[in-house]
């Protein structure tokens, strides 16, 4: 057995702190058994699901074959959206009056990473994961964070995790907290309010451009899931291949991440396109707003970048809108990107998608498929382990 080096992950489904009787098991199990269906479909590659355990799901990345660390952080979020989501909707559509039924609102969701050395041994139909750095992250589990800050739905970052993943810029939006552990003394890691990201997140206005005001557009599919897609488009060295720059750098960063108000500054021989972020959706979209390069000061466009769901992938589109600004500006503006040649630039970015994806995919083991028998079960140990629920 080869040691590996790289990142775990649990997400914790917590808050069956109420006592079930027999009646209420079966709604409570639906409950969680959904649930946990929904954390193992947004666990995707390059993730690799190690196994459940209760209400929790275990996965590992490696850290050859990994996502940007900003791209990471930006899954957990989405999938956090996703539960409080699904929660509120269990809560509006139920009218049972059992406890089980009446209790899914306190349910949340935690999620744990580290980042370290490990083995990897195949017990059954699923990857067990030893080593010193997996029995840290679960000794985590059992912690002081909502004692200490008082914040109940959260990340946890190692420190080494915040370091491998590049995100030492970004530590300032959240929350330095330090546990110990006998055997393992100080562990330092960071906190992220999950609670303050959903309500972000929920009543965030979106921009788009509308139909009306489109301009032109291109669109390629592309053979990847809309993380994968996203985690490359945002790098500068891809989206370089629809911005036709000689180089892009990105500036104005928000506590160390991408979101709106930052620039793509992409050169162009000795000239400097501004693109402003305007809409930052990650795995949904980019908006940005930029100055259009004709002879009349105050011309100016957007583009959207777009990412649709597709069976076997993802639709990228690219749209740009009607120019603004004074009204010879506006012509040539329009004339200017009419004239571009954007479905040659998607399909050359596809390709490149493609195959450095297909090079990263390569590195991974094959992830278990968990049935649904194993999650309902699953989903009954943890009701019994928490002692919320009894036999007849």
């Amino acid at each position: 057995m080869s040691t590996q080096h790289g990142y775990f992950l649990i997400a914790d489904i917590t808050g069956y702190t109420q006592y079930l009787n027999a009646s209420e098991l079966e709604h409570a199990q639906q409950t969680l058994t959904a649930l946990l269906n929904l954390l193992i479909s947004r666990t995707k590659p390059p993730l690799i699901i190690s196994r459940l355990a209760g209400d929790a799901v275990i996965s590992y990345g490696l850290r050859d074959a990994f996502l940007q660390g900003q791209t990471f952080v930006e899954m957990l979020e989405d999938t956090y959206v996703g539960f409080r989501r699904a929660i509120d909707l269990m809560v509006r559509n139920t009218t049972c009056p059992c406890n089980a039924c009446r209790n899914i609102k306190s349910l949340d969701l935690k999620f744990f990473v580290h980042y370290g050395e490990f083995g990897v041994q195949k017990l059954d139909a699923h990857d067990e994961l030893i080593g010193s750095d997996v029995n840290m992250i679960h000794r985590l589990l059992k912690n002081s964070v909502k004692e200490k800050t008082g914040i109940q739905a959260y990340t946890l970052y190692t420190d080494a995790a915040i370091r491998q993943l590049g995100l030492t810029d970004a530590i300032g939006s959240l929350v330095p907290h330090q546990e110990s552990y006998e055997h393992l003394g100080a562990i330092e890691t960071w906190i992220e309010d999950m609670h303050a990201v959903w309500e972000k997140r929920r009543s965030a206005a979106q921009i788009s451009i509308r139909p009306e005001d489109e301009l032109t557009r291109a669109v390629t599919d592309i053979n990847q899931p809309p993380e994968v897609v996203w985690d490359f488009v945002v790098q500068p060295q891809y989206f370089n291949l629809v911005a036709r720059g000689n180089r892009i750098e990105i500036t104005d960063r928000t506590d160390g991440r991408t979101a709106p108000g930052s620039v793509y500054q992409c050169y162009h021989g000795g000239g400097v396109v501004s693109q402003l972020v305007l809409e930052w959706k990650p795995f949904e979209s980019i908006v940005f707003q930029f100055v259009v390069p004709v002879p009349f000061k105050g011309t100016t466009g957007m583009m959207e970048i777009r990412l649709d769901p597709i069976d076997g992938g993802t639709r990228l589109s690219q749209i740009f809108s009607k120019t603004s600004g004074p009204i010879l500006g506006r012509v040539l503006g329009d004339r200017f990107m009419k004239s571009m040649d954007l479905k040659s630039d998607l399909e050359r970015l596809k390709l490149r998608i493609e195959t450095d994806a297909a090079a990263r995919a390569r590195e991974l083991p094959v992830t278990a498929v968990i049935g649904v028998d194993a999650i309902g079960a699953a989903a009954l140990d943890s009701l019994h382990a928490h002692g919320t629920a009894t036999g007849p």
